[in-house]
């Protein structure tokens, strides 16, 4: 047997080198930017450019095509590291890395990889992801943008809601029903017919941009879509797993923030004459926000090592996420509980990390779409026994 102990979280070399270079970057650059861009709610484009110069923006893209040549283990590595300091921009990562280059390469041929993938991969051009609508959200099959036939391409017509980056992005992939099928296509931002809303405003997460966008009989060449004709849910659902991982490692890096700082906090405060660390009721904030944070961990590596573009784990993915997501929330809660109005002042960053946090519960499937997911996935297997 090997003396060597196994690492949950840098399972090989190239993850732990990977790890280690995402925290170089959030502590030297990431951290420093972050109260600004959450203030001002602008995205930080040259910063996203720096994250494409260390090849972060085509990370899970093979080597042979300019990416990384990382597994869903390194998607989660980095989520988690940003995440720790900025999980608004992190935000717009995810948007970027997986929602557009992750979900544009896996269904693109070679020509469109020519035409797009250099440009998303380096930061030269932000994407985005156009699927929710304002009449529909988790109801995808709801989606009422069409794309009719006309000469040697579509047109398409609609109004796609609440998507982080159309502020900022050059580039989309925007889902519309083709004959009733939903399909994928490519749209640049400066096609006729296409416009961008006012930033919407939000509660956390402002680092990321988010607005909404019309589409008024765009007309988009055959070359445009993505995959087949038909084909949008199947590349829609793949690329969901990984996202909603992604998303379960943010949630895990913003209760590894807050527990760094409720601790660090209980254990320099002193309160009627002894340590706050030595009341009960912190020393319960703090015991149950680490048991959390450690299972959280555990379930999003433990699936991260399932996870792969041929490889689909919708019922580790969805698990992930709905343990994970409302325990960023309650250990920043915790976290700010400890702190008293310190935590609710902005010094210590816990309200930041609060009002963040929030959105997992909610983006990229809502508690309540992975709580009817699962159930559904529970009873189809036991009906296959």
């Amino acid at each position: 047997m090997s003396d060597v102990a196994f690492d949950l979280e840098n399972p090989t070399e190239e993850h732990r080198m990977l790890r280690q270079m995402v925290r170089n970057f959030v502590r030297d650059v990431v951290e420093p930017q972050a109260e600004e861009h959450d203030r001002t709610g602008t995205l930080n484009v040259p910063l996203m450019k720096q994250a494409g110069e260390l090849g972060l923006l085509g990370l899970t893209i093979p080597e042979k095509d300019g990416g990384a040549g990382m597994d869903a283990v390194g998607a989660v590595i980095v989520h988690h590291e940003l995440s720790k300091s900025d999980p608004g921009f992190c935000l717009a990562y995810l948007a970027h890395a997986m929602l557009f280059v992750n979900n544009f390469y896996y269904a693109s041929n070679e020509a469109q990889r020519e035409r797009w993938l250099s440009k998303v991969i380096s930061g030269e051009w932000i994407g985005a992801m156009g699927m929710t609508e304002p009449s529909s959200g988790t109801d995808v099959l709801g989606m009422r943008t069409t794309a009719r036939r006309e000469g040697d391409g579509f047109v398409i017509k609609g109004h796609k809601a609440l998507i982080t980056n159309a502020v900022d992005a050059d580039v989309f992939i925007v889902y519309a029903k083709v004959d009733g099928d939903i399909t994928t296509f490519v749209v640049e931002r400066d096609a006729p017919g296409f416009s961008v809303g006012k930033k919407t405003e939000k509660m956390g997460m402002r680092a990321s941009t988010l607005s909404e966008f019309m589409l008024e009989d765009v007309f988009v060449p055959a070359e445009n879509v993505l995959g087949s004709v038909g084909g949008g849910i199947r590349n829609m659902m793949r690329n969901l797993e990984i996202e909603r991982l992604t998303l379960a490692a943010m949630s895990l890096g913003i209760a590894d923030r807050c527990m760094d700082i409720m601790v660090r906090y209980a254990a320099d405060r002193t309160s009627f004459g002894k340590s706050i660390a030595e009341h009960g009721q912190i020393q319960r904030y703090i015991g149950e926000s680490f048991a959390k944070t450690e299972a959280a961990r555990a379930l999003i590596y433990a699936v991260a090592r399932d996870v792969g573009p041929a490889k689909r784990n919708r019922i580790g993915t969805d698990a992930a996420k709905l343990f994970a997501a409302p325990v960023g929330k309650e250990v920043a809660d915790n976290a700010m509980q400890v702190l008293g109005g310190w935590g609710y002042c902005n010094e210590y960053k816990v309200e930041r990390f609060l009002r963040d946090a929030k959105l997992l519960e909610i983006g990229g499937g809502t508690l309540e779409s992975h709580q009817k997911n699962l159930t559904k996935e529970l009873l189809r297997m036991v009906k296959q026994d």
